[in-house]
């Protein structure tokens, strides 16, 4: 009994010891250490990106035998959700702009969105169907909401302003009541969105 609970122990401090070493080191590997503009996706701490290489190591352990090659994921746009279709920013919600505001949501996926499948359609297929939904959303909403992904609702609820990202934030607050946005990207794909209150 004593010498397989000193086994265990014994294995649990080399995984723990493990873990720190390749979780450390002179650059310092995992999301703390990654530049926020570097292109990289959103979850820097991911296992893909904490087996890379953090300096020119090329997938080398310290006993010098090769590491499996890990491939990266897809980078996600880091201005989805931040700037409009144009491309530029939003203006500055109105003085007027209520302060919660009660809406549904058309959903259209691509692939390296967050939730996406990785079989989603591509950026440019899902924002000419996202435009395609939106006109559909302007006289039959809940049709553009059954030919939406899934996510899509025709009441999400009440949701007060801060939440989120500012171009969505800008569309959704900037609406009149029964007032129905145009695409925009945000990091969940393509929403369009239809204030209800």
């Amino acid at each position: 009994m004593q010498r397989s609970t000193a086994v265990i122990y014994t294995l649990f401090f080399a995984g723990a010891v493990a873990f720190v070493i390749a979780n450390s080191g002179p650059k310092g590997r995992g999301a703390a250490s990654a530049p926020a503009d570097a292109g990289a996706n959103a979850d820097a701490g991911s296992p893909a990106a904490a087996a890379a290489p953090a300096d020119g190591d090329a997938g080398t352990d310290a006993g010098g035998e090769g590491l499996p090659e890990v491939a990266p994921e897809q980078p996600t746009r880091s201005d989805a959700g931040v700037t409009l279709l144009s491309g530029e920013a939003p203006p500055g919600l109105p003085t007027e702009a209520p302060k919660k505001v009660r809406f549904g949501v058309v959903l259209v996926q691509y692939r390296g969105a967050q939730g996406a499948p990785p079989t989603a359609r591509s950026k440019e297929a899902a924002l000419a169907l996202a435009r395609e939904l939106s006109e559909v959303a302007r006289t039959d909403w809940k049709a553009a909401v059954d030919k939406g992904d899934k996510g899509s609702t025709d009441d999400l609820g009440f949701i007060p302003r801060g939440v989120l990202e500012p171009a969505p934030e800008y569309e959704l607050f900037s609406l009149p009541k029964g007032g129905v946005s145009g695409p925009v990207d945000t990091p969940r794909g393509f929403w369009i969105t239809r204030r209800i209150e």
